[in-house]
């Protein structure tokens, strides 16, 4: 079960969970099981058995070929078609196959993942509200009348983002770079909420997944770098330092560094930031299943605690989601506008 299910089931049946404990509880598949990905997505568990969707697999290995099915085929360790997912070792919950000489090896895999769907579920969400909201806009004359519903909800944020944020970290003509940071800003929004949702389709660890948050610096780095400005790389392979100092060089390679280490920070500020909010609500609720053999006593007080201190993390990481996406947007948005400088006015 997920974080607010855990939350409601303990504050409901903490007898029950106590008498329910009899095995050691392994804190190693509950965290990385909750917060990593996998070929299919965990519902919840009802009576022992385990409730998931099974999600389609797409590989092309050079031993066994191409093959496409259902993760449940790989269920228990079961092979099919030569594949199989191991449950130890380097590619454990890894599809593999065995090569000629029995080594295990990954073949070629674009199989939908659960953070997969996810990020399909977020864009197409993203999506549907962006048309609701132009939708109303062209139905309605929007000087005569309030916006209302969708609209209502997104344009105090589209215009906080727009004119106090990418208006005034880049300038003049920031209107093309516009579309861009404001996807980025609720594409990032909508993954780090449905994050916290402990249900399906929420609860994926879309945007504390180094990938993703990899892909969306790598957008940012090519809004930069693509567009920037003449004096923007002047400044950065021949700056105005002494000529021993670019002869050598030593600034040029400086700034070249710095050029790559904006998009390494987008990426990793991002990535750990929402993992590490993932980690400690998971761990507080562990601390539950953790102390359930230790007595009645102190079960029952660490359980208070900890759904106490569950529902404050939840409640923080609201707060956490708008904060991390709203930086991504502000840092991407600084770093364009450092790529086009304005000239100095010549002195009279």
């Amino acid at each position: 079960m997920k974080k607010w299910l855990l939350i409601l089931a303990l504050c409901l049946l903490p007898a029950t969970l106590c008498a329910a404990e009899e095995e050691q509880f392994d804190m190693g598949p509950y965290l990385f099981g909750h917060i990593g990905d996998s070929y299919e997505w965990h519902i919840t568990e009802i009576g022992g058995h385990e409730l998931s969707i099974p999600l389609p697999c797409i590989v092309w290995g050079k031993t066994n070929g191409p093959a496409v099915f259902i993760s449940s085929r790989l269920h228990g360790g079961e092979q099919y078609k030569g594949y199989f997912i191991p449950s130890e070792g380097d590619y454990a919950g890894k599809i593999v196959e065995k090569a000629a000489d029995g080594t295990l090896v990954r073949p070629f895999d674009i199989s939908i993942t659960k953070n997969v769907l996810a990020v399909m579920i977020s864009g197409a969400l993203l999506v549907w509200l962006i048309l609701a909201c132009a939708r109303w806009y062209r139905r309605h004359d929007v000087l005569k009348e309030a916006p209302s519903g969708i609209a209502a909800l997104l344009e105090p944020v589209i215009v906080m983002i727009d004119e106090e944020v990418i208006k005034d970290s880049i300038g003049e003509g920031y209107e093309r770079f516009s579309p861009y940071l404001l996807t980025a800003f609720f594409f990032i929004l909508i993954n780090n909420l449905l994050g916290i949702v402990p249900f399906f389709p929420g609860g994926a660890n879309v945007t504390g997944n180094i990938a993703v948050t990899m892909a969306l610096a790598l957008f940012t780095f090519v809004a930069v770098n693509l567009f920037g400005t003449k004096h923007y790389f002047k400044e950065i392979f021949w700056p105005d330092v002494p000529a021993f100092l670019k002869v050598i060089p030593i600034m040029p390679l400086i700034e070249f560094i710095g050029m790559l280490t904006k998009p390494f920070s987008l990426m990793v500020r991002l990535f750990a930031n929402i993992l590490a909010g993932h980690v400690l609500i998971l761990s507080v609720v562990a601390l539950v299943f953790i102390s359930a053999k230790m007595g009645p006593v102190l079960f029952g007080s660490m359980s208070f605690v900890a759904v106490l201190f569950g529902i404050f993390m939840d409640c923080l990481e609201l707060l956490v989601a708008f904060i991390q996406a709203y930086v991504f947007t502000m840092l991407s948005a600084v770093f364009i506008g450092l790529a086009h400088p304005k000239e100095a006015e010549p002195s009279k």
